[in-house]
């Protein structure tokens, strides 16, 4: 169970909390989403990481930036794919899901779709994961709160219940 007691600020304290913490895979240009789903998170008693709020990593992307990108998908429990135009086309973001992919099940990885006139974005692959979907309904009743979902189904499990 996702533990959402408290805020914490590192993988470190989520552990000593015995919380969770969940990685986001995400652009960088797509910083304004980063922090607005962060407050989603946050706002369910969540943690999120995000590497550029990380005062341990590179400022320059190199394979020490790497390395420490594939410890933190270890360490956090919960590896989340932010669906952007921006996070498709990356360099980094598909290396990251297909690393997690590797090394999480398949629950553990969840896909956070968006769109833009219509538009969503994510490739073939992305359908393999469960996704984040804020207005589920779930039990018959508008939830409000975000919902998770396995491919193919219409109705899954709160966010703060994971």
């Amino acid at each position: 169970m996702f533990n959402f007691s408290g805020r914490v600020n590192s993988v470190i304290e989520a552990k000593a909390m015995h919380m969770r913490m969940a990685f986001l895979c995400h652009s960088h240009r797509d910083r304004d989403a980063a922090l607005g789903l962060k407050a989603i998170i946050e706002g369910q008693g969540g943690s999120l990481y995000i590497d550029w709020l990380d005062e341990e990593m590179p400022e320059s992307p190199s394979g020490e930036t790497a390395e420490r990108i594939r410890k933190k998908i270890v360490e956090c429990e919960l590896f989340l794919f932010l669906a952007t135009a921006n996070s498709t086309a990356s360099r980094w973001c598909p290396w990251e899901i297909g690393y997690a992919d590797g090394k999480k099940s398949l629950d553990a990885i969840v896909v956070v779709p968006t769109s833009d006139q219509g538009r969503f974005y994510g490739n073939e692959y992305l359908q393999l994961y469960r996704r984040l979907d804020p207005s589920t309904l779930l039990g018959g009743r508008r939830t409000g709160s975000p919902t998770v979902i396995r491919p193919g189904e219409y109705s899954g499990v709160l966010v703060r219940q994971l």
